[in-house]
């Protein structure tokens, strides 16, 4: 099921947890990117590589839904305040996008509209849900970050990002450690410096416990590879499955 801003994988209604995507796509709706645009919309810089695969198939694993974006991060990122920035950037590494060059208020306001609240509507209206059911989800949005940034390799495979929940985090970081990934707590980006917005904001909501999980993503690059990786971080996800909502 698909929405002009957001898809829906599995069934949100059940299973543990409610997965979320906010930089699944690459995809532009209502633009034509120039030739020069091409290599930043298609690198990391336009989407999380591989990261809606790996959604979907935890989703499916897991026997729960899932909520993805269908926009690239370049036509606004849901993972930040509209109040931020970043929220809609004007370049990338030097280069200045076509599509964001003559962007003001009114064209910010709009595209919030158009696609960042339905996407977190979305995701209001199913943790609504559930918790109107007695079963209320286990928020985890998934991410995935490049195996090198500014010349320096990165070794860690899996980051469990937090501001809240730190018990729990430290859990599944272990779990993820036995399944024989080189797991770390808020790498590479922190959740105590606000980088997990959309987790937070609808945990906060809705009273639920919320992680961010970043995979780094030449473990996921291709379908295949995500499908390989998904069961063992399923396995992990275990440990979440038990957590209180607390």
């Amino acid at each position: 099921m698909a929405d002009e801003a957001y898809e829906i994988a599995g069934d949100p209604r059940v299973g543990p947890f409610l997965f979320t995507c906010e930089h699944a796509g690459r995809r532009l709706p209502e633009w034509h990117p120039t030739a020069e645009d091409l290599p930043y919309l298609d690198d990391h810089w336009g989407w999380d590589v591989g990261a809606a695969d790996l959604t979907r198939e935890l989703a499916r694993l897991c026997g729960s839904g899932a909520l993805l974006t269908r926009f690239s991060r370049l036509v606004c990122d849901p993972n930040r305040s509209p109040d931020e920035p970043s929220f809609v950037v004007r370049e990338v590494a030097g280069h200045a996008l076509s599509w964001n060059r003559a962007v003001d208020d009114a064209e910010l306001a709009r595209r919030r509209t158009r696609y960042f609240d339905p996407y977190h509507a979305a995701i209001d209206a199913a943790l609504a849900q559930r918790a109107a059911s007695g079963a209320p989800a286990r928020l985890c949005s998934i991410h995935s970050f490049t195996p090198v940034w500014d010349g320096r390799a990165r070794g860690m495979e899996v980051g469990v990002l937090f501001d809240a929940h730190e018990e729990l985090a430290h859990r599944v970081a272990n779990a993820l450690a036995a399944e024989g990934f080189s797991a770390a707590l808020n790498e590479p980006y922190s959740g105590m410096a606000g980088l997990i917005y959309a987790a937070q904001r609808h945990g906060r909501a809705h009273g639920v416990v919320y992680l961010e999980l970043e995979v780094r993503n030449d473990l996921i690059a291709t379908p295949a590879l995500a499908r390989a990786v998904a069961p063992r971080i399923a396995r992990a996800l275990s440990v979440y499955a038990e957590a209180e909502n607390r």
